[in-house]
C-alpha cells in the first residue's frame, strides 16, 4: 500500500547539486566557459601556470582573469578547471650540436692514437660543447697545450706518425704573429696546425649571444679577458672572476650556430685530418 504522500523526499542523494557534481577539466585554449559568481561567459584565451589563473574573452572582446579551480560551467556542467597537461617533449634531436647527423645507441669508440691539441681549458670546453658527440663517436681525444709556446716539445714527446696524427688549434693564427712562426716550425705530413683569427677563444662565440654588437677593442696593455669583463661590467679582479665570466659565455652556446664560421671550419678540418686514413 503506497503512502499518501508518495516517495520519500529524503531517499537518494538529496544533497547532489541540480547540475551534478563538479569534475576536473583541463582549461583548454578556445573552450567557452562561464564563471558562476559573475556570470561572465567567455573563451579561454590564456592560462598562466605560475599564477594559476586563466583569462576569458567575451563576445565584445573584453577580457577578465580568474583563478583556476572550481566555479565554472563548461557546456552547462560544473567543472574544476586545471592547467592543461604540458606539451609532450619534442622528439629526440636528430642533429648533434655541431650539425652532424646524430647516431643513437652507439658506444663511444676506443680512443685513437691520433690527437687534437688546443691551447687551453676554455678552448677544450668550447670544442667539447659543440663537437663532443662527434669526437666520442670518432674516438678522438682533445688535449691541452697550456699555451702555444710548448707545442714543439709536446710534439717531440708525442711522436706523430702515419697512425698517430696530430691536429692543433691555435688562437690568433694570423700572418706575422708568434703563433704563425710556431705553426710553420712544426708542420709535417702528420701534423696539421690551423687557427682562428681571434685573440682569444671567447671571441669565437658570436657577440650577440651575450648582448654585444661586437667584441670590444681592448688596449694592448690590458689583459684581454679582464678588459672584456670590465666592458661588460662583470667582476674581473681575480682569476676566479674570469673563470665565472667564461662559464657565463659558454652557457650561451648550444650549437655550432652560436660560434663564428672562422672557428667552425677549422675544427671540422682537424677532425677530418685525424680520423681519415
Amino acid at each position: 500500500m503506497h503512502g499518501r504522500y508518495g516517495s520519500d523526499v529524503l531517499s537518494g542523494d538529496w544533497r547532489a547539486p541540480r547540475r551534478g557534481r563538479a569534475v576536473e577539466a583541463p582549461a583548454e585554449l578556445g573552450s567557452v566557459v562561464e564563471e558562476v559568481t559573475t556570470d561572465w561567459v567567455g573563451e579561454i584565451v590564456a592560462v598562466d601556470r605560475d599564477l594559476y589563473t586563466l583569462t576569458l574573452e567575451d563576445r565584445r572582446e573584453r577580457r577578465r582573469t580568474f583563478p583556476l579551480g572550481p566555479g565554472f560551467l563548461l557546456e552547462g556542467k560544473p567543472v574544476i578547471l586545471v592547467a592543461p597537461p604540458r606539451a609532450v617533449a619534442p622528439p629526440a634531436r636528430t642533429r648533434t650540436a655541431s650539425g652532424s647527423v646524430a647516431v643513437r645507441d652507439v658506444r663511444a669508440r676506443v680512443a685513437r692514437a691520433s690527437r687534437i691539441f688546443v691551447e687551453g681549458k676554455h678552448d677544450a670546453e668550447l670544442v667539447e660543447k659543440v663537437w663532443g658527440d662527434d669526437l666520442r663517436i670518432e674516438g678522438v681525444v682533445v688535449e691541452l697545450l697550456d699555451g702555444a709556446d710548448h707545442l714543439e716539445q709536446v710534439l717531440a714527446d708525442f711522436g706523430p706518425g702515419p697512425t698517430r696524427k696530430v691536429g692543433v688549434l691555435l688562437d690568433h693564427l694570423v700572418p706575422g704573429s708568434k703563433e704563425q712562426r710556431i705553426a710553420d716550425a712544426v708542420r709535417s705530413p702528420h701534423v696539421l696546425v690551423v687557427g682562428h683569427p681571434f685573440i682569444d677563444i671567447w671571441a669565437a662565440v658570436k657577440p650577440d649571444r651575450i648582448g654585444l654588437e661586437r667584441w670590444p677593442d681592448i688596449p694592448r696593455d690590458v689583459e684581454w679577458k679582464k678588459g672584456v669583463c670590465a666592458h661588460l661590467g662583470w667582476p674581473h679582479a681575480e682569476q676566479a672572476d674570469t673563470a665565472r665570466a667564461w662559464k657565463q659565455i659558454l652557457s650561451r652556446v648550444d650549437s655550432f650556430a652560436d660560434c663564428e664560421p672562422e672557428l667552425l671550419g677549422r675544427v671540422e678540418e682537424l677532425i677530418d685530418f685525424v680520423t681519415v686514413d
